[in-house]
């Protein structure tokens, strides 16, 4: 188990550094969400669920929601990396006619539907949960949201469907770094208590290190925990995750690293590779 993790650490290390070098060559991007998320991407892709690179449309599959949908670099790095689409595609991000934009198209291979419009993905992942169940599949759907996110009303409407309807086959992840584009959310618009808040609404509800790839695969592999009720992540991240001068910076939201910047951050990622 350890060489495992330790293969997903460097797995999401490479990750890291792909996406970097993605929005310094596109000259736009989502920096700090985006690496905030990429362990948890790590952990979906590479460990938990299922499905088939070569056949996106697999009825069986599990299906990945990425609601936070501006921090698509990492998503983009992932979907290459298991086999979707040819990695050199990652270099046409940002480009006329990529297929590559700035926010999750279905023109991409395994994307399940356009997102970005934040506070739309758990409503989408309600609905495919229920199909599931209606159609006696044992597919299950993860979605992840920001933190920011959690001020969109529709939102609470979703997890009010979804603990209704008992959907124990939904995963929701909330990417709890505590920054959003204009601040500490606490300041912009307080969430606490998530938990609370939640749990009222009928979910199970976990939390953990979701920058730890022990932690997250651990946890996967024990859902679901409760029958009957759909389960909740709060993943407490670090904004920027690995790279120490973009790590819980605001500005980094949507910064774009330049040639020497890159350099450092990628300088620092090889330094945490293991063998």
């Amino acid at each position: 188990m350890y060489q495992k993790i330790v293969n997903l650490e460097n797995k999401a290390i490479e990750i890291r550094k792909r996406l970097l070098k993605m929005i310094h060559e596109a000259g736009g991007g989502h920096t700090g969400g985006t690496l905030s998320s990429v362990d948890i991407l790590v952990a979906l892709y590479f460990h938990t669920m299922n499905y088939k690179p070569e056949n996106p449309d697999w009825p069986e599959r599990d299906r990945f929601i990425l609601s936070k949908g501006h921090s698509v670099e990492g998503y983009y790095c992932t979907l290459a990396e298991a086999g979707f689409f040819p990695k050199e595609i990652l270099g046409t991000y940002g480009k006329f006619q990529s297929i590559l934009a700035g926010h999750p198209t279905r023109k991409v291979p395994g994307v399940e539907i356009n997102s970005g419009a934040l506070g739309h993905g758990l409503s989408v992942g309600v609905g495919m949960a229920l199909a599931a169940k209606m159609d006696n599949r044992k597919s299950r759907i993860f979605v992840l949201m920001g933190d920011g996110e959690q001020g969109e009303g529709s939102i609470m409407e979703a997890a009010n469907s979804a603990g209704h309807y008992k959907l124990d086959n939904l995963v929701a992840i909330i990417d709890r770094n505590f920054l959003q584009i204009s601040g500490p959310t606490e300041k912009v618009m307080s969430l606490e208590s998530l938990r609370a808040r939640w749990e009222a609404y009928n979910w199970h509800v976990e939390e953990t290190d979701g920058n730890n790839l022990n932690t997250l695969t651990l946890l996967f592999d024990s859902l679901p925990k409760e029958t009957g009720k759909p389960h909740l992540i709060i993943a407490k991240t670090t904004k920027g995750k690995g790279v120490s001068f973009i790590e819980n910076r605001a500005e980094w939201h949507h910064k774009v690293p330049n040639a020497q910047e890159l350099g450092q951050a990628v300088e620092e990622l090889n330094r945490n590779i293991k063998v």
